[in-house]
């Protein structure tokens, strides 16, 4: 049995056969793209936002000015939005007051000086 069994012997039809694969493979391959960046992009979409390390809290109105700094897990600040370590000790140094229950003070280091 010869591993050429099957192909045709016409060097004329193996060229044009050849080229109508190249043809084929190059759409499969950017069909295998395309549908693998939109299951990519379905996933980003469906994954949540991580959860921030530090959240401060502030009033409604006008003002929003802060009125608590909050771990990011913490329930009591879970709609407030998320900041960095650096912004939540800088709210905390400025007098911001930490949640009597997450404790973000203790968690950063930061004693109160009062």
């Amino acid at each position: 049995m010869s591993e050429h069994e099957g192909l045709t012997p016409d060097l004329d039809r193996l060229v044009v056969l050849r080229t109508w694969l190249r043809l084929v493979l190059r759409q499969v391959e950017e069909r295998i793209a395309a549908l693998e960046a939109e299951q990519a992009a379905a996933r980003r979409r469906a994954a949540p936002p991580p959860t921030p390390d530090y959240r401060i809290q502030r009033s409604p109105g006008a003002g929003r000015a802060p009125t608590s700094v909050h771990v990011g897990t913490c329930g009591m600040g879970r709609k407030a939005p998320g900041v960095t370590e650096d912004a939540a000790r800088r709210a905390l140094a400025e007098g911001v007051p930490a949640c009597p229950v997450c404790r973000p003070d203790t968690e950063l280091g930061v004693l109160d000086a009062g």
